[in-house]
Parts: structure tokens; sequence; C-alpha cells
């Protein structure tokens, strides 16, 4: 069984203990979310219809906060000494699926 969540307004397809990263979230390590569910599917069945999802639920628990390495932007304008050196390293969070639960099926 998987299911298509939704997590700051990006879409991962996830299944029973997974692990996904995702841009940061403001949860301490521990905590759990429930995620925005778009599809679930199972090897018979597949649920995309907004009154077959309302029950669905999947789980995550939020496992660290971590950042991605470093990149170098570098601006540069010839013939005019511009030159700009900027690093950034983006924050995620990574989450751990406990559970995609259907609920009843409608």
């Amino acid at each position: 069984m998987f299911a298509i969540v939704e997590c700051a307004g990006k879409q991962y397809k996830v299944e029973k203990n997974s692990v996904i990263d995702v841009d940061k979230l403001s949860l301490k390590p521990g905590e759990k979310v429930d995620l925005k569910v778009l599809l679930i599917s199972d090897k018979s069945k597949t649920f995309a219809k907004p009154a077959e999802l309302k029950a669905a639920k999947v789980t995550a628990v939020v496992v660290e906060e971590f950042k991605d390495k470093k990149i170098v932007v570098f601006k540069y304008k010839p013939k005019i000494h511009i030159r700009k050196k900027q690093g950034h390293r983006q924050p995620y969070t990574k989450l751990k699926i406990q559970s995609i639960a259907v609920g009843k099926e409608g």
C-alpha cells in the first residue's frame, strides 16, 4: 500500500516505514504530524476522490531536522568589478511514516 501526500506545497509518494525529507517544519523531533492525503492505492483498489479520502489518514513522526549540503551562489559582472559570493544551506525535516489508514470506505 502506498499513498501520495502533500506537505509544504510539495507531493511525496510514501509507504509505511519510509523516510522522507521535507522542507523545514516547525516541529520538534519525536512529534507526530498528520499529512494531507491526495491518493491511497492498494494492490486491488485506489482511493482518489475527496469523499473516499475524507477519513484517510497518514501519520508521520519527526526524526530530525538537518541542513542540506552547501551550495555556492556566485554573481559576476565582467569589466565593472562586481563579484558577489554567497552560500546557502537549505533546512529540511526528516519524517518517518508510521501508518497509512484508509478509514471507512465511502
